[in-house]
């Protein structure tokens, strides 16, 4: 875990964006799959067990309140090189939320990653993909750098364990950052989705893994 430490060895705060900024690189067909809204024990084990299974590393985008019944998993994360972002305490619209209250349910799940994931998250992703520039401002200002994606398995609508597969796969490009979840709802369809893309994505010849962090 890391400390503030004094003001002099803090590490430059990114600029605060107007966009998400996805730093993903296209080199060697580089993928990033990414699970948002959990942790779940009924679905995200399951998910880590088939990471793990390939040896790949992904993204999990947690919310605070599953996070603190779950620190469990996202210890399990730590110990399997996952990334653990965060996507605020409650899944609000923050673009309706007054400064506070954003700031609030942000800085609430960076604590209780940084209990139980080990350290303060790096990364950050607004519900619903709806940003405005109070949230970029206080994800900055908590040392964090928005991301979004660019492919949507749309499991979230459950589609059919098919149809998320083709989304995936047919979606597959070098630098892609691919949607899941592994909670908010039944997610069954997602983890047998993972367990069928996944291996034909590396038969593919993709690399999958999680991106470094770059200021600009």
């Amino acid at each position: 875990m890391t400390g503030d430490g004094p003001p002099s060895s803090r590490p430059l705060r990114p600029p605060v964006r107007r966009e998400p900024l996805l730093h993903v690189s296209g080199r060697g067909r580089t993928m990033v799959l990414t699970f948002d809204d959990g942790p779940d024990p009924r679905y995200t084990p399951t998910i880590l067990k088939t990471l793990r299974k390939y040896d790949v590393r992904a993204m999990f985008f947690v919310c605070g309140g599953m996070a603190d019944a779950n620190k469990d998993l996202l210890a399990e994360m730590a110990d399997d090189g996952h990334i653990v972002g965060n996507h605020t305490w409650t899944h609000p619209l923050l673009t309706q939320l007054r400064r506070p209250q954003i700031r609030s349910e942000i800085e609430r799940t960076c604590d209780v990653i940084e209990d139980a994931y080990g350290e303060r998250p790096l990364w950050f992703r607004a519900p619903y993909g709806a940003w405005n520039r109070a949230t970029f401002q206080i994800g900055a200002d908590l040392g964090m750098e928005p991301v979004a994606w660019t492919v949507d398995s749309r499991d979230w609508t459950t589609p059919g364990t098919g149809a998320i597969v083709h989304r995936v796969e047919h979606g597959a490009a070098p630098g892609v950052i691919v949607l899941s979840h592994d909670a908010g709802g039944d997610r069954s369809q997602s983890v047998r989705a993972l367990r069928d893309y996944l291996p034909q994505l590396l038969d593919s010849g993709y690399h999958l893994t999680v991106p470094r962090r770059r200021y600009v």
